[in-house]
């Protein structure tokens, strides 16, 4: 890898300047973190793995009518990018019932909701990422009412485009974090990546519920087998890309 100057330094990127000011350089790392970095490791191959199944999901996606701020991976662990404004909230989109649902909530896990539920948490370590309600976030002006529906259309538009793709993976997706940002001329696009990392993932046909988990709970809950399962959701979502 040969970028020079660092923009940012992520819990999983680091994020790098090129010479074009509206094309940034992504390097994926293999850090893991859980639990808002209270819990820190290593996945051995996460970088790589994460990267190459980023890639393919955001090209999908962009095939499928969504922008996003992919342009290219330029190599395993790094992916060039459009420059964006992030907007500082974590979209996201919950088809069945886990983690942090179930805790606030008392569903059981696995509970398969009858419509896709959209949360939104603030991007803000220092407060715990807060769960948000849509006047807070109107109330704290972090985007207006039409940029508030705006993402929650667009991302009901991704879980389904997602949902089907997972399907054919024989995989089901049961939750996943989505970012947004805005490009010098004010586009939202679809940024961050989509990975392991950021989805929750289940075998399809598997009601083991340590066996069937396929994503970063298996770090966050020590289940171990975590390079595998990786290895498992790129091998499969390179098969279905192909």
């Amino acid at each position: 890898m040969s970028a020079a100057e660092i923009l940012y330094e992520g819990k999983a990127k680091i994020v790098y300047k090129t010479d074009d000011p509206n094309i940034l350089l992504a390097h994926f790392k293999d850090d893991a973190t859980a639990y808002n970095a209270q819990k820190k490791g290593q996945i051995v191959g996460k970088g790589k793995m994460n990267c190459t199944i980023a890639a393919h999901l955001f090209q999908m996606l962009e095939t499928a009518g969504i922008a996003t701020h992919f342009i290219s991976q330029t190599a395993e662990d790094d992916m060039q990018v459009r420059a964006v404004k992030i907007i500082p909230l974590e979209v996201v989109v919950r088809n069945i019932a886990a983690g942090s649902l179930c805790q606030q909530t008392g569903l059981e896990l696995g509970t398969v909701l009858k419509k896709p539920l959209v949360d939104f948490h603030y991007k803000n370590d220092a407060l715990g990422d807060p769960l948000l309600t849509h006047a807070r976030i109107l109330l704290m002006e972090v985007v207006t009412e039409t940029q508030l529906n705006q993402l929650i259309e667009r991302a009901l538009q991704i879980n389904q485009i997602l949902a089907n793709f997972f399907e054919k993976c024989q995989i089901t997706l049961v939750d996943f974090k989505l970012e947004f940002g805005c490009d010098a001329d004010q586009v939202l696009l679809l940024a961050d990546e989509i990975s392991p990392d950021t989805c929750r993932l289940w075998q399809k046909g598997e009601s083991d519920p340590s066996r069937r988990v396929m994503d970063k709970d298996r770090f966050r809950r020590d289940l171990g087998d975590i390079e595998n399962a990786y290895a498992q959701v790129m091998k499969r979502v390179l098969a279905q890309s192909a």
